[in-house]
């Protein structure tokens, strides 16, 4: 497919640019999201569309719908792996669509993990901010729905793109 793919010996480089910016992007809109919901939303739920859709800010210290919540610097760490292993993953893929991919993973876990080093009191202890309500999942935010949105796009790629040719 062609578009699909960086050309030879310029990869790794366009894949640093394109999943980082990528993420440092979403990156920003999280954290500036994050601090809007604090400030907005910390005396009390807004409705947005009735139940179904509300912005509540919520803090959680543990893992997605508020599991582990004593582990909050394990998964910290487990995070910091994570990141590391999207520049390993980035620096060996020249899909676009997989680099757009590792780009939205890169940003959720740097948002998350950003909670967790500087809105605690101690290493890796801080809380991670949620505050999207919709009805029928857990609160989440921008780098969770990052996140699922990357995880998402790479099992699609793989399930429905041609292997290159070797």
């Amino acid at each position: 497919m062609t578009g699909l793919t960086s050309p030879p010996g310029q990869s790794s480089q366009l894949g640093f640019r394109i999943a980082g910016s990528i993420g440092f992007a979403i990156l920003l809109v999280d954290q500036l999201t994050k601090n809007w919901a604090r400030d907005s939303f910390q005396d009390g739920p807004s409705d947005v569309i009735g139940d179904w859709l509300r912005f509540r800010y919520s803090q959680n210290p543990g893992a997605a719908f508020s599991t582990f919540t004593d582990a909050g610097q394990i998964i910290a760490l487990i995070a910091v792996a994570v990141v590391g292993f999207m520049f390993y993953l980035i620096s060996r893929t020249t899909r676009r669509v997989e680099l757009v991919a590792l780009g939205f993973i890169l940003g959720g876990a740097l948002g998350n993990l950003t909670d967790r080093i500087f809105r605690g009191e101690g290493f890796l202890d801080g809380a991670v901010v949620d505050w999207i309500d919709w009805w029928f999942i857990p609160t989440f935010n921008i780098a969770d729905a990052c996140l699922n949105i990357g995880v998402a796009v790479l099992l699609l790629a793989a399930l429905f793109t041609k292997p290159a040719d070797d």
